[in-house]
């Protein structure tokens, strides 16, 4: 098994067979202590945030196959915190596919001036270009397809996965009288096909309750409890 990558939440083996392991860590996006998907820097370290993750993710990747929706997932290990992938190719150097119900964060502070706190948004779908030194910046589909990323064709079918993967979650997170405020997903192609990848946890999404937002290690114990 050799280490390929070492990144912010995850690190990257290659298996003998073709297939990937990833290991999952306790650290978590965030700035200045505090927790935030959207964030392209380690904010913290969540003690048991690793299993946690990979329990919700496994949880969601297996419904998804239920739903015959495209995913990199092959199995998971909850006591090691690993799971093993499909190889997959990415889209450039790696693209961020956020859905958005609520106005919050990134979203806020850029519209502000039109845009209220908490408002309703209808599975409003962004990407973002992975670039820690550019802090990840959104791009729009035509410049996607003008600098050779995606296809307009691809792009068509991740914001279509996109909207269909964050309502089984948001529909999955009702269950509990949780509310989806906004997820990020990955996206690669896997034998060719554009599926999934990487995670779906409580460290890629905004979840509330009564108003309230629920910290990843609580939202695993309340979607499994």
């Amino acid at each position: 098994m050799k280490l390929l990558y070492k990144g912010k939440t995850k690190d990257v083996y290659q298996l003998e067979d073709g297939n990937y392991l990833l290991k999952f860590k306790d650290d978590v996006t965030g700035v200045d202590g505090k927790f935030d998907p959207g964030a392209n820097t380690v904010g913290l370290t969540i003690d048991g945030a690793g299993k946690s993750g990979l329990k919700l993710t496994k949880m969601f990747f297996e419904i998804l196959k239920e739903k015959n929706i495209p995913t990199h997932f092959v199995d998971a290990n909850i006591d090691d915190a690993t799971m093993t992938v499909k190889p997959a190719t990415m889209f450039g150097n790696g693209l961020e596919v956020i859905c958005r119900y609520k106005a919050v964060g990134s979203f806020l502070r850029r519209y502000g001036m039109y845009a209220k706190e908490g408002q309703d948004l209808d599975a409003f779908v962004e990407v973002t270009l992975k670039d820690d030194q550019r802090e990840d910046p959104p791009i729009s589909q035509d410049a996607l397809h003008m600098l050779n990323i995606l296809t307009r064709e691809e792009y068509a079918i991740l914001k279509d996965l996109t909207v269909k993967i964050s309502n089984i979650v948001k529909e999955e997170l009702a269950k509990k009288n949780l509310e989806l405020y906004d997820i990020k997903l990955e996206f690669g192609k896997v034998n060719g096909e554009i599926a999934l990848i990487d995670e779906i946890s409580g460290g890629n999404m905004r979840v509330y309750k009564d108003g309230k937002y629920i910290e990843p290690l609580l939202l695993e114990k309340l979607m499994l409890q």
